[in-house]
């Protein structure tokens, strides 16, 4: 590899050892067996060394994980299964790379004091809401339209976001697939507490006697 190739994936293996934080330019050289002036020459500084390190992971877990996810799928089933077992796919991954999802929490714990950052994730909203349907629809990017990213992408992003979060605080209380899939049952179809019977015809409409 030449001096940009190691630089990048120096960085990638200190972000998983170290951390963003902690992470130094020192650090990145001693990994990659570059030199000091070889991330200014090709990457312009650290941080942005460190950015398309962080990119570049992402983009990895994604591809490996839309495979995952789609050979994972089971023949013949149901919405509700097949939804049920690619969110379990995904909560798999996480815990085959946790320290992946650990420095995803700490990254976005710097967006407050890294205005490039912010803004570089602000910017990917939209490729990431699309890369949710192609890991949970199977679409690619020549199939989904702008419509489809701000709302059945949005939801994804959103439920995705959630998950990896809860999971990387705490894997044991982390919802399941099947957890996920009965609460969207339940709150679209207003059973938060789940099914109800029907209350007696004539009965007081506060549900007890006056």
């Amino acid at each position: 590899m030449g001096h940009r190739e190691d630089l990048l994936a120096g960085a990638k293996a200190c972000l998983l050892e170290k951390g963003w934080v902690r992470t130094t330019a020192r650090d990145i050289v001693a990994a990659s067996g570059a030199n000091l002036a070889s991330i200014g020459y090709h990457y312009g500084s650290k941080d942005a060394l460190m950015m398309a390190a962080f990119i570049k992971m992402t983009e990895e877990w994604g591809d490996s994980m839309t495979r995952a996810v789609q050979d994972g799928a089971p023949a013949s089933a149901s919405r509700a299964e097949l939804l049920t077992a690619k969110l379990d796919t995904l909560n798999a991954g996480f815990a085959e790379s946790r320290r992946f999802w650990e420095l995803q929490l700490e990254v976005v714990g710097q967006l407050g004091s890294n205005p490039e950052l912010k803004k570089w994730f602000a910017g990917v909203f939209p490729e990431g809401r699309e890369g949710m349907l192609t890991i949970f629809e199977g679409l690619d990017g020549s199939h989904v339209d702008e419509e489809a990213k701000r709302t059945t992408g949005a939801f994804y992003h959103a439920l995705f976001i959630g998950m990896w979060v809860q999971w990387v605080i705490e894997a044991e209380s982390a919802p399941t697939g099947t957890d996920l899939v009965e609460g969207m049952r339940r709150a679209l179809a207003g059973q938060v507490f789940g099914s109800r019977p029907a209350p007696d015809e004539g009965a007081p409409a506060g549900g007890e006697d006056a």
